[in-house]
């Protein structure tokens, strides 16, 4: 039986603009299981990544509570929310985020230093399993696009995360590299058996989830 890794609540967001209040997330609630690949699909401005930053701990909801791994994460302190993500969060970003002063290698290892956890071993690993072991040297403004995600994808699985999220991760990227590195980022997501939640707007991809979830001006479809 699959364990739920992670699970929103009647989660509501909503931002202050001059008089008025806007409700960007209206009482989402939903489940991911551990090893499962759930797809977030809708149009700009749906809410999607909004979502996404507040699964993930990047943000939190006005109302409405979210568990990651067994812990409700609502309430935690910026120091608290900060720890839960070296444990537990791996986040791909569609612009990279790679430090542009550290190498190949030094990205990948970079949230084992912070967490001072070194481990030459699992950095050795996630280098092959990207095919980036002869580009380890290398600085970000050496590589291609894909070669950038792709060392992106490494940082993120490094730590051994329960679950894993990406907004649009192949957004950059022209469609060989994105077919690419989204083929591999499948294979590594069921290799380590971790989550994956993807905003994306490829249909394509969606097909590919195990679960699609779609917003609609803030509400799930």
């Amino acid at each position: 039986m699959n364990q739920i890794v992670l699970e929103a609540n009647q989660v509501h967001k909503s931002f202050q603009l001059e008089n008025s209040q806007i409700d960007v997330l209206k009482n989402i609630s939903l489940s991911v299981n551990s090893g499962e690949f759930v797809a977030i699909m809708g149009k700009s401005g749906s809410g999607k990544s909004t979502l996404l930053s507040l699964l993930a701990g990047l943000d939190q909801p006005t109302t409405g509570h979210i568990n990651l791994n067994g812990e409700d994460i609502t309430d935690f302190s910026e120091e608290e929310l900060a720890l839960k993500r070296q444990s537990d969060i791996g986040f791909v970003f569609q612009s990279f985020h790679l430090i542009p002063t550290l190498s190949v290698r030094e990205n990948i290892e970079f949230p084992l230093s912070i967490a001072r956890q070194n481990n030459p071993d699992r950095v050795d690993e996630l280098l092959a399993a990207v095919e980036l072991t002869h580009r380890s040297n290398s600085f970000p403004h050496q590589l291609s696009g894909g070669e950038k995600q792709r060392t992106a994808i490494a940082r993120a699985l490094v730590a051994k995360p329960k679950i894993l999220f990406a907004d649009e991760p192949t957004g950059n990227l022209d469609e060989k590299n994105a077919d690419q590195v989204m083929q591999l980022l499948l294979n590594l997501q069921q290799a380590f058996n971790t989550a994956l939640v993807i905003v994306t707007h490829d249909p394509g991809l969606a097909e590919l989830a195990n679960c699609t979830i779609h917003i609609v001006d803030g509400q799930l479809q």
